[in-house]
């Protein structure tokens, strides 16, 4: 790891001699510099540290406010949540800036706070239902897995089992409410309530779409089940949702990645191990468009999975319907993030959402928002090489092309057939300043909501009187798109010369992927360094192409010169896990989690 730090310092070293250096947003360093010293808790924001954690909630809020509209659920010192944002945006509509001055929220922030109170106990950690995307009107949401019995009756000891004996948000007693206590001693409705809460809260954001990353069906700790899933209730309250079981490989693989020199091409999860037990499952409506062989997904390594599962929550966002998508692992801090982080990244390259903020501005907010503030363990992560929070980043290189376009979906719909001698390829390759108004697009998408009925089963719970943000959302959306014209008049783009670099002499680095070697390998490399800034092709790239080049520049720019250059301290919340692991893999009880093509 030494070599690679020295070439990293080497490449940030030629970046800045050549005089072109990534734009950095200006915070940029300081919230690297804090997410890798400590794991973000709500209610330590105090002090100096404090003051850094407030001047990074205040940047999210600027840059939220942008292109949107929003309310606010307060979560000062972790009341709700205790790794959740002291200030959770609930985005509403978009909005320029004259209207701004005129909103008018279309929610009742102090019902919706009650019911986020109430439907928190259904998920591990209290780790509730969070909108954090807005995209035509739909809530992308965020959220840890259904709690099962081992952690509703036993969330302190668990919770100081699972951060390796360091206090947790969970484990002090004052943050166990009267309300849970009483929720603890009624045995028979307990999951009754809690997750009822929890469907009251799914209908009023309009999720329809669920998507499982678990490997399990649920989680096992010492024998007992400490967490459950959506798709292993026995009581079917979730039937009514559309359900998917997409695995996806936990943090710990990402120390395998990190160990092959950050090469995720030809790295596959071994799906043989005795706790992997959640096959993938997709209904069949989804899939038939995608054009991807899902029976063969235990044979995919690390970016043909992770471009597959991408392509599929594009697929779902980009519906015609207008419900909206949960997406969650088991804590909801390691692979949600970086699902969500990848989706609001790719949507913004498309010019679909956070339409004024610049590349820079675009990497903070994904890495303080969807990363920081939502609790990802990076200095517990780093200690241990799972380096999933970098691969996010690295990754952008594999999803460039137009394939993962959502403009290109849009098109295809919204588009008039006439006669213009363009091909769908040349229409692809527009630049947006040839494009015309990315938001003419959006015109004529159906806005008829579906009808939601009641969850099915005998559970009741009580009744809080919401009207579901997902039609007020809807309805804002129509209105701030009705005015677009349906058509667009498309030009061809003229050859400009100050789109290709000046680089010369650049040899072209070999990926060794087979699966996405027509798609990835889209920069130059003068070393061999993952954390090389990459240099553009000589050839013109796509809008898309260039903006997501951009921000993996910046990223891989600024980790260099904070997180990437020096050793990481051990965790102390790492010790306990660490030392068990390493007794677990000595006597041979669990066997190496990857196999090599």
């Amino acid at each position: 790891m030494a070599g690679a730090r020295a070439a990293a310092a080497a490449s940030a070293e030629s970046s800045t001699s050549s005089g072109n250096p990534p734009p950095q947003e200006p915070g940029l360093g300081e919230l690297l510099e804090e997410f890798s010293r400590t794991q973000y808790r709500a209610k330590d924001c105090s002090g100096t540290g404090g003051s850094k954690v407030e001047r990074i909630e205040k940047r999210c809020l600027e840059l939220f406010g942008r292109d949107y509209c929003y309310s606010v659920i307060q979560n000062v010192n972790g009341d709700i949540c205790g790794h959740y944002p002291q200030h959770i945006v609930f985005l509403e509509y978009e909005s320029s800036e004259k209207e701004k001055d005129t909103f008018q929220s279309t929610v009742q922030v102090s019902k919706l706070q009650d019911l986020v109170n109430r439907s928190k106990m259904a998920r591990c950690r209290g780790r509730f239902v969070c909108p954090v995307i807005l995209f035509k009107g739909k809530h992308i949401c965020r959220s840890a897995t259904l709690a099962g019995w081992g952690e509703l009756y036993g969330r302190t000891g668990y919770n100081y089992i699972f951060s390796g004996g360091a206090d947790d948000a969970w484990a002090d007693a004052e943050d166990v409410t009267e309300e849970d206590c009483a929720l603890r001693s009624s045995d028979t409705h307990l999951f009754d309530k809690v997750r009822g809460y929890d469907i009251k809260l799914l209908r009023y954001l309009s999720v329809k779409y669920i998507c499982d990353l678990m490997v399990e069906n649920k989680k096992v700790k010492f024998g007992m089940n400490v967490t459950s899933s959506e798709k292993v209730d026995k009581a079917q309250r979730y039937a009514d949702f559309t359900l998917l079981s997409i695995p996806y490989p936990g943090c710990e693989f990402f120390k395998e990645y990190k160990d092959r020199d950050y090469m995720a091409e030809g790295l596959i999860f071994n799906w043989k191990q005795d706790y992997v037990d959640a096959p993938l499952s997709i209904p069949d409506f989804l899939t038939c468009s995608l054009n991807i062989d899902w029976s063969q997904y235990q044979s995919w390594d690390l970016v043909q999975q992770t471009q597959n599962y991408l392509k599929l929550l594009l697929s779902i966002i980009n519906s015609d319907d207008d419900s909206g998508l949960l997406v969650h692992c088991i804590s909801g801090w390691d692979r949600t993030p970086l699902f969500i982080s990848l989706l609001r990244l790719s949507l913004w390259a498309d010019g679909l959402i956070h339409m004024s903020l610049k590349p820079a501005e675009i990497l903070y907010l994904t890495v303080a928002y969807d990363w920081f503030l939502f609790g990802h363990m990076l200095v517990d992560r780093l200690s241990k090489g799972e380096e999933i929070f970098f691969f996010c980043f690295n990754f952008l290189k594999h999803i460039i092309s137009e394939e993962f376009s959502s403009l290109k979906t849009q098109r295809r719909k919204s588009l008039p057939a006439r006669d213009t001698g363009f091909t769908l390829e040349d229409i692809c390759m527009l630049r947006r300043k040839d494009r015309g108004s990315t938001t003419s697009l959006g015109s004529d998408f159906s806005l008829v909501m579906e009808s939601s009925p009641g969850a099915t089963g005998s559970f009741t719970y009580e009744a809080i009187e919401l009207v579901p943000a997902g039609a007020q959302t809807q309805a804002a959306w129509r209105k701030s798109h009705s005015s677009s014209p349906q058509s667009v008049l498309w030009n061809r783009p003229q050859p400009s010369e100050d789109r290709l670099p000046s680089h010369q002499g650049l040899l072209e680095a070999k990926s060794s992927s087979s699966s996405s070697s027509n798609h990835s390998d889209n920069f130059f490399r003068i070393g061999s360094s993952p954390l090389e800034v990459p240099k553009a092709r000589l050839a013109a790239l796509s809008e898309r192409e260039t903006r997501l080049q951009e921000v993996r520049s910046a990223f891989l720019a600024a980790y260099s010169s904070t997180v990437g250059l020096r050793a990481a301290a051990p965790s102390p919340s790492g010790a306990i896990g660490g030392l068990l692991e390493q007794f677990v893999r000595g006597v041979g009880l669990r066997v190496n989690s990857t196999s090599t093509l």
